[in-house]
């Protein structure tokens, strides 16, 4: 029968255990129906998807890969706990929380607690961290805002660290089967996925749709589960789905191409469709300098050796259509614009006075930025990497309706058409004659009220939406992703793995600012590597309690093992919104734990399937310690 429960088998000599999934060996196809595993209570699915014909394809394979991989839980960390104040009065509901989706928040309160929504106001003034995991308002904010209520005072509650790395969520532990089958000059034939993931008691272990959708492949089929267990719940994480996915499908491309004796990149150019990763593996490729590469893995002399690997992400380029944004012009001059949507560290204030300055002519530090608060329009949440892409094109409008009731009065004062006014350096000035115009100042003195205000929503891509039934959100008819290359040094010794240095080439559409995307990118990169070296839940198989709920036993990557991280921003304009900008936060995670795998095998000789790779790992694998199961 399926094994649900945590696995003792890895480390039998060990006081502790694991929560890496027991799961089955079935056939080569590796499919519950064909193998006749009976499932039991505690295994929901399989999720399936299909196209063509599989068995077909594996018939026509001259070359066919599989493995298993396994991948652990990985806890959010967010500097800034969890953490909500709730204040219920007779005239509504007051909420301060630390949350990546105000306007979300404010739903589930006012359905929870049959309140309107216009008695409902959820404000977030800034937040430590949330990478998915604050994007809902947690059981700790029901349960403040019903004492709230009890109590008719103010209440507070913030989980401890124990509560914050058990209770608020986690990327789930994965185990996937992956087989692939192509032709001797790489073409692909078939794909085959098999996964069981555990979101503890929660739904949402999935793979993601790597598998399917990265590379060209005419027969594919995949069936994915998931497994309850008694631990804390899982949670959307900076690529759900898609981060643990990579690491087995980008690991599997790697040994095909050794198989067939191709380089992993020019294996690539031929089965990935995909114009902007091509042009992006190429400037990686010339940055890591990608040539000089082992071409035979694990040939350094001595202990420590050395190696390069290259992985690859996708993800969807996701758009809130329920986004909102007001821009006001007073008398005065001064500007502002509102919205719900809350800053989580991106600097989407930045970039939202940077859109507004460009359609009046203004500077963006001339630009008051007022956010976090459902008094305004409702914003995007800002998870999915969605936030940019959803909320600048209706500021970027906002404010071209606000500059039109703007040169309309400038017209009339210097005897021209509207038509013929622009905005530019401060100044509303004739088009064809700079000399003539006035300050901004002077035209919004013009005003004949107090103040001007329009507000505007996003609209549909120009090219159109895929969207997703029964919500707010939808995906643009193209995707973003990146191509990572990693350089490792790996003491055979030791099993200490170093990553001196990442290559990160990233697309997001039109870059908005591009040292805020710079950072988000080392951001991704940097939780990748301590997913793919450090980070592991251990539980108490008797007791099902997490023993390393710290940051002091729950290890992760810090100064020292930061590499130095390259990051190339590939503009890729599609025209497809009034700002084409998308988002990146995710697809700048997904690519570096199998980058760095595919670079420790180069270093090594011997592939790691499993995560974390941690000293104890490495040894196992050269055959220097015990393995674990």
């Amino acid at each position: 029968p399926f094994v649900a429960d945590l696995d003792a088998a890895r480390e039998p000599a060990a006081p502790r255990v694991y929560d890496q999934l027991s799961v089955p060996r079935g056939n080569a196809s590796g499919f519950p129906a064909a193998s006749g595993l009976p499932l039991n209570g505690n295994v929901r699915g399989p999720a399936t998807d299909t196209r063509g014909d599989t068995a077909q394809g594996f018939a026509q394979a001259q070359v066919i890969v599989e493995g298993e991989y396994r991948t652990q839980v990985q806890t959010h960390c967010c500097m800034e706990p969890h953490a909500v104040v709730a204040d219920w009065r007779a005239d509504g509901l007051t909420v301060h929380a630390s949350t990546q989706f105000t306007a979300g928040v404010r739903g589930e309160l006012a359905a929870a607690f049959g309140l309107p929504l216009n008695r409902v106001r959820v404000v977030v003034d800034g937040m430590g961290g949330g990478f998915g995991s604050k994007s809902s308002l947690g059981t700790h904010g029901r349960i403040a805002v019903e004492l709230s209520r009890l109590a008719s005072a103010p209440v507070r509650i913030a989980l401890d660290r124990q509560e914050e790395q058990t209770d608020s969520g986690n990327r789930p532990a994965t185990w996937q089967r992956l087989r692939i089958g192509a032709r001797a000059d790489g073409t692909l034939t078939a794909i085959s996925l098999l996964s069981y993931g555990t979101a503890g008691v929660a739904l949402g272990a999935g793979v993601g749709n790597v598998a399917q959708s990265l590379y060209a492949c005419p027969n594919f089929e995949s069936a994915q589960h998931d497994v309850f267990i008694n631990a804390g719940p899982g949670c959307a994480m900076r690529g759900p789905g898609n981060t643990p996915g990579a690491f087995a499908v980008e690991q599997a491309i790697d040994e095909l191409a050794e198989r067939l004796t191709i380089d992993p990149l020019v294996l690539r150019d031929r089965i990935d469709p995909s114009p902007v990763r091509r042009e992006e593996r190429r400037l990686g490729a010339e940055r890591i300098d990608w040539q000089r590469r082992r071409h035979a893995p694990g040939v350094d002399p001595g202990p420590v050796k050395r190696g390069v690997g290259v992985a690859q992400s996708i993800w969807g380029a996701n758009v809130q259509t329920n986004s909102s944004c007001e821009v006001r012009v007073t008398r005065d001059g001064s500007v502002e614009v509102l919205s719900s949507v809350q800053d989580i560290g991106t600097g989407i204030g930045t970039v939202l006075a940077q859109v507004v300055a460009e359609v009046l002519g203004l500077r963006p530090e001339q630009i008051a930025v007022r956010i976090g608060d459902t008094d305004y329009p409702a914003g995007p949440p800002s998870h999915g990497s969605r936030t940019t892409a959803s909320i600048t094109p209706p500021a970027r409008t906002a404010a071209w309706r606000v500059l039109q009731t703007l040169l309309r009065e400038a017209a009339a004062a210097l005897n021209v058409a509207a038509a013929d006014l622009i905005a530019r350096d401060g100044r509303i000035i004739v088009r064809d004659d700079a000399k003539r115009g006035m300050s901004f100042r002077e035209a919004a003195a013009r005003l004949r009220t107090e103040r001007v205000s329009e507000v505007a929503s996003r609209s549909d891509d120009y090219g159109g939406f895929r969207r997703k039934i029964g919500t707010d959100a939808a995906v643009a008819q193209q995707d973003i992703g990146g191509v990572q290359f990693a350089e490792v040094a790996v003491d055979t010794e030791t099993g200490i793995v170093r990553v001196e240095r990442v290559v990160a080439a990233q697309d997001c559409g039109r870059p908005m600012n591009p040292k805020l995307i710079e950072s988000q990118v080392q951001g991704g990169v940097l939780m990748g590597l301590s997913y793919a070296l450090f980070e592991e839940r251990v539980i108490d198989q008797r007791s099902g309690r997490m023993v390393n709920a710290n940051l002091e036993q729950y290890k992760l990557a810090g100064p020292r093992e930061t590499p130095v991280i390259d990051v190339i921003v590939l503009e890729n304009y599609q025209g497809r919104s009034a700002t084409d900008a998308y988002g990146i936060a995710e697809p700048s995670n997904i690519a570096t734990a199998p980058a760095i795998a595919n670079a420790v095998y180069n270093a090594i000789g011997v592939r790691l399937r499993s995560l974390p790779m941690t000293p104890a790992a490495i040894l196992a694998a050269l055959g220097k310690s015990p393995a674990r199961a």
